[in-house]
């Protein structure tokens, strides 16, 4: 392949191959509309010549699925793969066979380069404008699987008749569950991961902008996949889909089966790029003693993605073929295990709640010495607890099954692991404290959200010490109980926690201030919301209400009526803090490039962040949270002043 040398102010440059019509070639005509009628039209090709090709029912096997489910799943990875292709994901590989490798022209053009806001709806490769469409991706799940717990709770709140049949509420269950799951997971580490940590570490984009676009795209096409299910008898086994119930469920199951197979490969995807970026691309002087928390948090999530997610996959692609092929790995009439389903499940379905917990965690104390203005107290404190959680998080996943009969003489040595996990978790929280004594408190919209998160993980810790002994779980399991620990742990932690992240981070991501007064009252009517909704449902679990049920006994009546209540009382929270974003993002307060007077990187670079984020890369000298200590500069030249005015007095 012939190339071209360019020479700037007798300078030569790096050679480039050479530059066929406009920059950009084809993906100057796609983008997210494109993508979307590739989608449908590959889905509906797919499932139109499969319907063409599969035999009639009366030909087909009594153990195989219906015709109309092959269509569906057919209809399924069309509009992955037509999706992807009308985004133009498939682009850069396809150019790179041809002989025709991205220039550095065409590599500007899909960073969004002079496109202004028509960057937002395409396979753009900043990282800045991934973090933004990652931030709105989010908030799109968030309303779904909120509006989905509305419903819910509009079914337990009406005690005295039925509001949906039971199917469809089963169907509520399942998709709200694994919707609110893939929203946390990607809070912290979708908006904030992409856009602050490449910043964060002097770093002038990730380590692969083409991945980077990837993962967030296939994150799109994964919940049109579990949006649809809905509409084909949803997912009705709660979001764990146990075996073998899941081959006996509704259509809607393969629509929950893709979702996780598409979006295990975003989730891999996105983590090996967070942590390659993090591990080869931080400043000179960035050692790991210098490197800020939020960093550490970020790769210790990614890290626990990485090896944990691809058990949840593998879990679905066998139950996808048990359904659609007839193997019998979760049969046991044929010699299939359920306990191997239960065990790929739970290998992720406990890393996951840290995968979420982590990166909020380290958000949390990222911004706290900023709002208290002293360093981080015990900042090694805080990175053990980090190690500590990514060591012990792979050792606890059985502690789900301690009544399911699987193995029982592992149930106390997975109990002891349990417990033992809650103390580098505890470290986090002892450092946060720590970090509030005797500081100058500046109390703003993201220091409220890291006092609500505080009180809430700490109560959805002392919760989770119950249910980790194999006693008091005998009692607990299946109950509301559960249900309130997990979302003080989830929602209560997590959400709360990305609520501050966003606040923070807002005028970098966005120029502007997020509104003060209308995101705290959001902020404040969702915490009171939450601790109605939630401290009801332990009541109800200590007076033995199980979960998952759309009918029960009158006694768990008030304690309903009061959780759905709260419900509506944390949607109008939710929807006033969403309010102060839209508000803020169209016409809040211009922000200055560094509103909180923060020292970590991200912050010192122009505001808005030009493309390369520095013009020159960093150096970097000290510990990130040196807040109160005095300069050595200004030491030296305090001192110098002193000397001045002694000789004066002298003379």
């Amino acid at each position: 392949m012939s190339t071209a040398t360019t020479t700037v102010r007798g300078v030569e440059q790096v050679t480039q191959p050479p530059q066929h019509g406009k920059p950009g070639g084809i993906m100057r005509h796609l983008n997210l509309g494109t993508g979307l009628l590739t989608g449908i039209v590959f889905a509906v090709g797919a499932g139109w010549i499969v319907a063409a090709l599969t035999p009639s029912s009366a030909t087909t096997p009594t153990f195989a699925p219906a015709g109309p489910e092959y269509v569906y799943l057919a209809g399924l990875i069309g509009w992955v793969i037509g999706f992807m292709l009308g985004m133009g994901a498939f682009i850069g590989p396809l150019r790179w066979m041809m002989g025709r490798d991205l220039t550095h022209d065409d590599a500007e053009y899909m960073a969004g380069k002079d496109l202004g806001v028509k960057r937002y709806i395409k396979f753009t490769t900043d990282h800045k404008v991934v973090g933004v469409q990652y931030l709105v991706v989010t908030l799109v799940i968030f309303g779904f699987g909120g509006t989905l717990a509305m419903l819910i709770r509009t079914e337990l709140g009406v005690t005295w008749s039925e509001v949906f049949s039971p199917e469809f509420y089963n169907s509520l269950i399942g998709t709200h569950g694994i919707a609110m799951i893939i929203a946390m997971i990607i809070a912290v580490s979708g908006p904030l991961g992409n856009f602050i940590v490449p910043m964060m570490i002097g770093a002038r984009d990730m380590a692969y902008p083409r991945l980077n676009a990837l993962s967030l795209w296939l994150l799109v096409a994964a919940a049109v996949c579990l949006i649809s299910s809905m509409f084909v008898g949803g997912m009705q086994d709660g979001w764990s889909a146990y075996q073998p119930l899941g081959s006996q469920a509704p259509p809607g199951m393969l629509g929950y089966q893709l979702t996780i197979i598409v979006f295990a490969i975003s989730t891999a995807i996105a983590s090996v790029n967070l942590m390659t970026t993090i591990l080869t691309m931080r400043a000179k002087g960035m050692t790991w003693s210098r490197t800020p928390i939020f960093v550490y948090g970020i790769f210790a999530s990614s890290l626990m993605g990485l090896y944990a997610f691809p058990f949840y996959q593998y879990s679905q692609i066998l139950a996808l073929t048990d359904r659609v092929w007839g193997t019998v790995f979760f049969n046991p009439l044929y010699g299939g295990s359920v306990w191997l389903y239960e065990n790929l499940f739970w290998l992720l379905g406990h890393p996951e709640v840290y995968v979420i917990i982590i990166p909020t965690a380290a958000v949390t104390l990222e911004l706290m010495p900023v709002f208290l203005r002293k360093p981080l107290f015990s900042y090694n404190f805080a990175i053990a607890g980090i190690v500590g959680v990514v060591a012990l998080s792979g050792l606890v996943w059985a502690h789900h099954m301690y009544m399911t009969g699987w193995a029982p003489a592992v149930n106390y040595p997975f109990m002891l692991s349990t417990e033992m996990i809650s103390i580098p978790v505890g470290f986090l929280v002892l450092v946060a404290i720590g970090t509030f004594w005797r500081g100058t408190v500046w109390t703003r919209l993201p220091l409220m959200a890291v006092y609500a998160l505080v009180f809430n993980k700490m109560i959805g810790g002392v919760t989770g010490i119950y249910l980790s002994d194999v006693p008091a779980d005998q009692y607990f399991h299946g109950s509301m109980f559960v249900v309130a620990h997990f979302h003080y742990m989830l929602m209560g932690a997590g959400l709360f926690g990305a609520m501050g992240g966003i606040a923070f981070y807002f005028p970098k991501m966005t120029g502007r201030i997020l509104d003060e007064r209308i995101g705290s009252i959001g902020l404040w009517t969702a915490f009171v919301g939450f601790q109605l909704t939630f401290g009801s449902m332990f009541v109800a679990g200590l007076q033995g209400m199980p979960r998952r049920v759309l009918q029960f006994d009158e006694q768990f009546n008030i304690s309903n009526w009061i959780s759905t209540i709260g419900a509506y009382i944390i949607g109008l929270g939710m929807l006033i803090f969403l309010a102060a974003i839209i508000f803020s993002w169209t016409s809040g307060v211009r922000a200055s490039g560094n509103p909180w007077g923060s020292k970590s990187l991200e912050w010192q670079t122009a505001q808005p962040v030009p493309l390369e984020n520095f013009e020159v890369l960093p150096v970097v000298t000290e510990r990130p949270y040196n807040y109160g200590v005095p300069d050595p500069y200004d030491e030296e030249l305090a001192a110098e002043d002193g000397d001045r005015v002694e000789k004066v007095g002298a003379s």
